[in-house]
């Protein structure tokens, strides 16, 4: 048991990263508890474990008297002096309380109370690691399935990509490399925190295209708003205070290369990226192109816009 506590400490501490005080704190914690039945009420009942052997210990503080009244809380003057020869009457002494049957009891509890507090450490570094990481971009290889929710694996760390965060049109395998965007981490009470993944938020397209046009990531160019249909289609209005760059063409890159980076990560789903105008009518002619129009009509108090094309336009006005 010692060695194997030890060895069992040590993995722990380099691979996972978990502190081996920490872990022997709780194992102490569960022992102590566990030993209280089967050495009864002793005063001041401890657990020691050597920190370099993995030695178990039941220690108590017993009071040196004349004549033992409580044997739980005292011990005889006689056996005090065999353990410390200056021992002395009303002096508290350190006594090995450790029964016989104790290394079973040891082993059973030490493993348990390992794997709880294990299990309460990796969800606090779940959080504290990710808790600030929302809205950034993970990658990660799918590990399993929970009904139509894919279990994603981060390396240290699981997460979890809900049916609704999928998109309808991409098929996951097991072992598949993916990225995703984490749309929250949640620390629920039961569960413990929660790494939540999307491909289908509009803003993983938003954060692609930072990632992949550097005028976008140091506000050169803006990104005013994204329509997108996960699978099939994504809109992307882009907007320039410099009149000397073209926004739609930095976001296409030298031979579409940029935008051809962004498609294959969303496995070919269509981009149509458009300059975007503060003057409205602009803007919705921009966003409906190729379609042409007969007329476009702004209702300012609905907050709509009527747009009349020709049937042969329709289709391509209307999109999917």
């Amino acid at each position: 048991m010692n060695s194997e506590l030890i060895t069992g400490l040590n993995y722990l501490e380099k691979e996972k990263g978990i502190d081996r005080e920490v872990l022997i704190e709780a194992i102490e914690s569960a022992l102590l508890s566990a030993s209280k039945k089967s050495i009864g009420p002793a005063r001041e009942l401890r657990i020691d474990i050597d920190r370099k052997t993995g030695d178990i210990k039941a220690m108590a503080k017993l009071i040196v008297v004349e004549r033992v009244k409580n044997p739980n809380g005292e011990i005889a003057l006689g056996s005090a002096k065999r353990i410390n020869p200056a021992a002395e009457l009303g002096q508290e002494m350190d006594i090995e309380v450790t029964p016989a049957d104790f290394g079973r009891i040891a082993s059973q509890t030490a493993k348990q109370a390992m794997m709880q507090r294990i299990r309460q450490i990796e969800k606090e570094m779940i959080y504290t690691e990710f808790k600030d990481r929302t809205g950034d971009i993970v990658s990660g290889t799918v590990r399993r399935f929970e009904r139509s929710d894919v279990l994603v694996d981060l390396g240290k760390f699981e997460a979890v990509m809900p049916q609704n965060e999928r998109v309808p049109t991409e098929d996951y395998n097991i072992g598949d490399r993916i990225r995703a965007y984490v749309v929250a981490v949640e620390n629920h009470s039961v569960r413990g925190p929660e790494i939540i993944l999307s491909r289908s938020h509009p803003n993983f397209v938003r954060r692609l295209f930072e990632l992949e046009v550097s005028e976008i990531n140091d506000k050169t160019i803006e990104i005013k708003a994204i329509a997108r249909e996960a699978g099939f289609r994504t809109k992307i209005a882009v907007y320039s205070k410099d009149e000397k760059i073209d926004p739609v063409g930095a976001c296409i890159g030298i031979r579409g290369a940029r935008v051809k980076n962004i498609v294959r990560e969303l496995n070919n789903e269509k981009i149509d990226i458009i300059r975007y105008s503060s003057n409205t009518k602009e803007f919705v002619a921009e966003a409906l192109k190729p379609a042409k129009f007969k007329s476009i009509e702004l209702q300012e108090k609905e907050k709509r816009v009527l747009i009349r094309v020709d049937e042969t336009q329709l289709s391509l006005a209307i999109g999917k």
